[in-house]
């Protein structure tokens, strides 16, 4: 599936990855260097100002496994990572310094957005089209409750009176590119993707 949706053609293309301090964010990158850009393509780090979830999702970052594959750099964060002065983890230079080693050729942008009250997905999709994204990978966590809502699709241009589906099932619904939901299944158990037309697709790393 990653061939067939994320990697057809020579054209250079803008991939966009949500950016944020959690163990899905970093699959998400994985998979992104991995499976979804060339060295023409453009990433896009989103990176969603939201100061009261960084310090509920810090802790979680620290202990992220590491991005390190053949093709990816090594993410270490058990000491090398810097903060900024709130003591924050400035997980993005940590992203950024892995893109440059998998793919130097690459064109590289980060973009943080300060969210304004608005809801997330509707945050990403605002801006994947400002910027006319071809791709857009997110990390995501699945439960019981998101695989059975993530068949259920949502009416309108916003999450009002579809709060129940999430972010990710938001985007994959509703996003005019495609979206990759990727979830990573252990160091070396490769993904389980989902896109609008391939539900947990499984892909070997």
């Amino acid at each position: 599936m990653a061939n067939n949706n994320t990697r057809i053609g020579t054209q250079a293309r803008k991939v966009m990855v949500v950016a944020d301090p959690t163990r899905e964010s970093a699959s998400a990158l994985q998979y992104a260097l991995s499976h979804a850009v060339l060295e023409q393509d453009e990433l896009i780090l989103l990176h969603l100002e939201n100061p009261s979830s960084w310090r509920n999702t810090i802790s979680t970052f620290l202990k992220m496994p590491s991005l390190g594959s053949s093709t990816t750099a090594s993410l270490d964060l058990g000491g090398g990572a810097t903060a900024t002065g709130e003591g924050e983890v400035d997980f993005l230079e940590e992203m950024k310094n892995a893109c440059r080693v998998s793919q130097p050729k690459m064109r590289l942008r980060v973009l943080r957005v300060d969210m304004d009250d608005k809801d997330k997905a509707s945050t990403i999709l605002l801006h994947s089209k400002n910027e006319g994204v071809d791709v857009i990978v997110i990390g995501q966590k699945r439960t019981f409750s998101s695989a059975l809502l993530g068949y259920k699709k949502s009416g309108g241009g916003s999450m009002k009176g579809a709060k129940m589906l999430d972010t990710v099932e938001y985007l994959i619904q509703n996003s005019q590119c495609i979206c990759v939901g990727v979830q990573r299944k252990g160091q070396s158990g490769g993904y389980v993707l989902n896109t609008k037309t391939h539900r947990n697709f499984w892909l070997l790393a």
